[in-house]
């Protein structure tokens, strides 16, 4: 067994606890420092990066009596956020030596990093966020758990969003819903969940045990952007592998512009740049259609639809973004001849759809407050 000293989002023993896997008594804890670092803001990520500095303390947390296979868990959650084992002297009443878990050093340009801020806002976050990334030990290594990383916290953010609307009366969930597995297949950009659960009827009773899938994505916006004055449209064109892998033979899909809620964003305000990433236009109000699940019999993506409306003559090029593969083109059309298409089943993408067909219901209310 190895003391260890942990700093940063680790410090909120109810994570520490998450992945060490079991509770922490009270006097196996204690506050302590190391001597030489330095906590700074590492935006656009939630963590601390850290830079050298003998004039500073690194505030933490000295955990004793872990096992090594505990010690393994700790490992496995650190080296997903990049971080690397070393040992070094802390202070805690004494000194002693402890185990540390340490990204690369930097320089500290940014402001210090501040737990209290951190605690406040992003602690939720991470502790929904560990409960995947634990699941994992064992399974896939350190850089493939880097790179899922970003969309593990979209979805840990989209389920702590949804998990804050409220029950419907008729069905308390804690009631009718009895789980009796939950499984993890899957895991790289989106993932894979199975469950094994029984739910209450509309007789009353409850349901035999049934085992079903759920595609899990997280959070997106979607944004048909609309000039009233001109009265037309903006679609984009993007090759959709999804679509190809389904048998489709015209997967180079038209649709409204669409992109995940990214950590810490609105989904307005995911709208907004998605708009500027993939279509070239500004977007001056936004509209909101509808917040759905598309395909709820198979997959848990949600999402937050809007008209955008702009002025379509202004459309730079747009074409989204390299470092995501994305190719992209857009086109600007009539809202009629948007329509015609959907009535001759041009257009296969539901947020497309849902949104053109919101707009034909409120196009001249938008109209008349733009003349």
């Amino acid at each position: 067994m190895s003391d260890l000293f942990v700093f940063g989002a680790l410090r909120h023993v109810p994570l520490l606890e998450a992945v060490v896997g079991r509770a922490l008594a009270a006097e196996d804890i204690c506050d302590a420092r190391c001597a030489g670092l330095k906590a700074y803001e590492n935006a656009p990520e939630l963590f601390p990066a850290l830079a050298a500095d003998s004039d500073s303390f690194l505030d933490g947390v000295l955990v004793s009596g872990l096992s090594d296979a505990e010690l393994g868990r700790v490992a496995h959650h650190e080296s997903t956020y990049g971080y690397s084992a070393q040992t070094r002297t802390v202070e805690a009443g004494g000194t002693c030596s402890a185990l540390m878990f340490l990204p690369a050093l930097g320089g500290a340009d940014n402001a210090p990093w501040s737990f209290e801020n951190w605690l406040a806002q992003w602690s939720e976050l991470f502790l929904r966020a560990a409960q995947e990334i634990m699941v994992w030990q064992g399974k896939r290594r350190a850089e493939e758990m880097t790179f899922s990383r970003g969309t593990i916290f979209k979805r840990a953010d989209a389920w702590l969003a949804l998990s804050r609307e409220e029950q419907h009366p008729d069905h308390p969930l804690d009631q009718d819903i009895e789980v009796h597995a939950h499984k993890h297949l899957y895991i790289n950009f989106f993932a894979m969940d199975e469950i094994d659960l029984r739910y209450r009827r509309f007789d009353g009773t409850m349901s035999e045990v049934i085992n079903r899938g759920a595609f899990m994505v997280g959070r997106a916006s979607s944004v048909l952007p609309y000039d009233p004055v001109r009265d037309e449209v903006l679609i984009i064109q993007q090759f959709r592998a999804a679509t190809y892998v389904a048998g489709y033979q015209r997967p180079w899909m038209w649709e409204a512009v669409a992109g995940m809620v990214d950590v810490g964003e609105s989904p307005d305000q995911t709208a907004l740049r998605e708009a500027r990433e993939e279509a070239g236009i500004e977007i001056t109000h936004l509209e909101k259609v509808a917040d759905v699940f598309p395909s709820s019999g198979a997959s848990a993506e949600f999402f937050h639809c809007f008209v955008g409306l702009g002025r379509l003559e202004l459309v730079s090029q747009g074409g989204g973004l390299d470092c995501e593969g994305e190719d992209i083109r857009h086109r600007v059309l009539s809202f009629d001849a948007l329509m015609e298409g959907i009535d001759a089943n041009l257009y296969r993408d539901m947020p497309l759809v849902t949104s053109a067909l919101w707009l034909a219901r409120h196009r001249d209310r938008l109209r008349a407050a733009y003349k």
